[in-house]
């Protein structure tokens, strides 16, 4: 069996395996193994990670953290990783910070955003078979610009939302949301603080929301990692041929 090799950044295993979320059976849907990962430090999540170059895909999750703050301990390990996974053609799914960390591998840029976008919200799309209008999650500060021979995918007024670049794909929302991964948000806010102001007034209504939409929000998440893992063995046919 194949496998998807998924990173978080929480070390701590019960809400590192909840932050997967939805992508979770998307991805066991699709034949592959599921196996959690990180890069912040010392976990019983898997921390020797394997050549990517052995895996179906990779999956990079949100984080706190920004991924043009070099700073942060860990990241310059995993984007030398991500890097890696680039180099040997593995697709990799870059999810709101893990989208801004592949933007940022492949040559595009991060940045803090004007005003952040938090809940379910509609995007236009260039390709609404691979990255439907929505809605989808959004809750984040910070952008990604679209890597040079990327192809901009799908938006919102105030960020962009989705990029293509070969098999890879980076997304600003957040597909695998579901209570469990919400919770998980919840308890690491507990420890590190609360997100800001005007995003923390909106938490009760949007895990009212969350919860109301889990059905919907699972579907839409395995239809996006379908897609996904298609064109890029579609694009790995096209290299072969």
């Amino acid at each position: 069996m194949q496998t998807a090799l998924v990173l978080v950044h929480d070390a701590e295993p019960s809400r590192g395996h909840r932050l997967v979320g939805t992508l979770r059976p998307a991805l066991e849907a699709q034949g592959l193994d599921v196996v959690v990962g990180t890069t912040v430090g010392h976990s019983p999540l898997l921390t020797d990670l394997p050549d990517p170059g052995l895996l179906r895909t990779l999956v990079v999750m949100g984080s706190g953290a920004a991924a043009y703050d070099d700073t942060v301990p860990w990241l310059a390990a995993e984007l030398a990783y991500l890097r890696r996974a680039v180099d040997a053609g593995t697709p990799v799914l870059g999810v709101c910070f893990g989208g801004q960390a592949l933007s940022r591998v492949l040559g595009g840029a991060v940045s803090a955003a004007p005003a952040g976008e938090h809940g379910f919200l509609t995007v236009e799309t260039a390709d609404s078979a691979l990255v439907p209008a929505g809605p989808w999650f959004e809750y984040h500060g910070d952008r990604f610009t679209v890597p040079p021979g990327g192809v901009e995918v799908a938006r919102t007024s105030r960020a962009v939302q989705a990029f293509a670049l070969g098999p890879h794909l980076g997304v600003q929302f957040h597909p695998e949301i579901d209570p469990g991964a919400f919770s998980a948000w919840e308890e690491t806010w507990e420890l590190t603080g609360p997100p800001p102001p005007e995003a923390a007034a909106l938490v009760p209504r949007l895990r009212a929301q969350i919860a109301a939409r889990r059905e919907t929000s699972a579907a839409a998440c395995a239809r996006l990692v379908a897609a996904f893992l298609a064109r890029a063995d579609g694009l790995s046919g096209d290299r072969a041929a």
